[in-house]
């Protein structure tokens, strides 16, 4: 199921993104607070446990996530900071990345670094900004599922309607969390009208 972002906040971080004037700091930093809140929505029905902790007046027992229940996977490079953001709130949870390569001419991704942990049985939350064709995401859901998690949760922030049809279509059962789904793809499979490219404006790779 898809699941769209309605928050004012959201959209208007959003707006902040597309911004081009926005700087690799900033947009880094936009993308780590927008993530913060796919989190808050998609774990709204997790089941807590109970934790003793040490308080100012001793022993308290308090209801807590399972962190450790849970691999935040990435596709790099452009998923960097919806990791990093993911694990400031659950630094207990497991770190896995993907690396895939959109080929220009075919539009499809080919996977080339899989440094998973152990999936099996665990929540899988799968960051990745941008759902274009929805090729890379697939292809890593793909990779996941067969590492028998119990749960896969997808947290993106924008997406063509396109890509999440083709990624509705090959995985139903997948939650999907998204904060904005755009208007279309162009010609040339980009997103209209998108961010432009997420991992250089992250990281000043442009050019």
């Amino acid at each position: 199921m898809i699941h769209e972002l309605t928050n004012p906040v959201t959209k208007t971080l959003v707006t902040h993104l597309r911004d081009q004037r926005r700087d690799a700091v900033r947009f880094r930093h936009t993308i780590a607070e927008l993530t913060k809140q796919l989190v808050y929505e998609a774990l709204h029905d997790f089941p807590l446990l109970d934790k003793t902790i040490t308080t100012w007046t001793g022993e308290l027992s308090c209801k807590t996530i399972d962190e450790e229940s849970i691999v935040v996977v990435t596709v790099l490079r452009a998923g960097m900071p919806m990791l990093d953001s993911v694990m400031e709130l659950l630094p207990e949870a497991h770190a896995g990345f993907l690396a895939m390569k959109r080929d220009e001419t075919t539009h499809e991704s080919v996977l080339y670094y899989d440094r998973l942990p152990d999936c099996k049985d665990k929540t899988i939350l799968l960051v990745d900004p941008m759902v274009a064709t929805g090729g890379s995401i697939i292809d890593a859901l793909k990779l996941i599922k067969s590492r028998e998690p119990s749960r896969i949760i997808t947290l993106n922030i924008i997406g063509s309607p396109e890509g999440l049809d083709v990624v509705k279509s090959a995985y139903p059962e997948i939650d999907i969390f998204i904060a904005q789904i755009d208007e279309r793809l162009n010609e040339d499979k980009y997103i209209i009208p998108g961010l432009g490219d997420a991992g250089d404006r992250s990281y000043n790779t442009v050019g």
